[in-house]
């Protein structure tokens, strides 16, 4: 797949808000501080797609970028820690959950995981939560270029682990770099594909 355009449509507070389902979305989410900005804009092949900043938890709405006028880039606010109110966590994870469960053009979600760390419980339990919802996902293991490819794989190797009572069949998984770019070509090829369906 070749990107030739890749532009901000609108950010929204909550299901309601959001454009008209027509087009295809494929969304983004993953822990605060997993790298999500990064990859999106790596993606996309633009420097400043996403806002990518220092402080976790940066995203606070749902925001949608078209892709070459065919598809939807979904960025979802990011779980986990985050310097808000206990009321706004909840905001956001309801926010979330509706948008998931509710979406009718929602094409897949790729679930950004660390891949500098062993499994974490919040990760597992999100991954739970989509499969027990029958959403469609795929797992994205970020900042690989950080670690030997063999501590790589052995922190992906206990994530499968972990999830393989929930996940009756296995997931799709991509290991990438937005320092190096990663994966991109890899996970592009699964986006085309899954939008063929």
């Amino acid at each position: 797949m070749h990107i030739k355009t890749a532009t901000f449509q609108i950010s929204a507070p909550d299901l309601r808000s959001c454009p008209v389902a027509v087009a295809p979305e494929i969304a983004v989410i993953g822990r605060s501080n997993v790298g999500k900005s990064s990859l999106l804009n790596m993606l996309a092949g633009q420097k400043a797609l996403a806002r990518v900043s220092p402080k976790p938890g940066h995203t606070r709405l749902i925001n949608f970028f078209s892709i070459n006028g065919a598809w939807t880039l979904v960025d979802l606010p990011g779980y986990g820690y985050a310097k808000t109110s206990h009321a706004e966590r909840a905001q956001f994870q309801q926010m979330i959950a509706e948008y998931l469960s509710g979406r009718t053009v929602l094409a897949s979600v790729l679930v950004l995981i660390d891949a500098r760390h062993t499994p974490q419980l919040i990760d597992l339990e999100f991954v739970q939560w989509l499969t027990e919802g029958s959403v469609p996902m795929v797992l994205v293991f970020t900042k690989a270029d950080m670690l030997k490819e063999s501590q790589v794989r052995a922190h992906i190797e206990l994530f499968e682990e972990k999830i393989a009572q929930w996940c009756p069949e296995p997931l799709r998984i991509f290991t990438t770099s937005s320092k190096t770019k990663a994966g991109r070509v890899e996970l592009l090829a699964y986006i085309q594909e899954t939008l063929a369906e």
